[in-house]
């Protein structure tokens, strides 16, 4: 394992833009396999993925989900250090209200995501 801390916040905002906003197949998997770990695993609020060609799946099933323009964007720097980073972010359709915000925190180990955690915060009144 390297001993010199990785660019935490490059990282992760590469996670967002170029894995969960990444609509073309393709260009998702490449960068998968350039940000994760061989054998990563995420963990939803309600499931957990395992594998790269799982997690392009899943990202690629919630753009389709939630339509053409929904987007995932940051709220901030992603902070870490000794392997761990959190990242706040908040998403919705452009130009629209923002329908979700949460958090992802996520195990790095040599430079790459091997663990992901997806934090959704309670919606305002609930």
């Amino acid at each position: 394992m390297s001993t010199q801390e990785p660019n935490y916040d490059a990282l992760l905002r590469a996670n967002l833009e170029r894995v969960f906003n990444e609509r073309d197949a393709a260009k998702r998997a490449e960068a998968i396999d350039e940000i994760y770990a061989t054998d990563p695993v995420m963990y939803e609020p309600d499931n957990i993925v395992q594998g790269c060609a799982a997690i392009s799946d899943i990202a690629g099933n919630l753009l389709d989900q939630f339509g053409p323009t929904f987007r995932f964007t940051p709220t901030g720097r992603a902070v870490g250090h000794h392997g761990l980073a959190v990242l706040h972010w908040e998403a919705g359709p452009e130009g629209a209200p923002i329908t979700v915000t949460g958090s992802d925190a996520a195990q790095i180990v040599d430079g790459r995501i091997a663990r992901l955690w997806v934090l959704l915060n309670t919606p305002a009144g609930q």
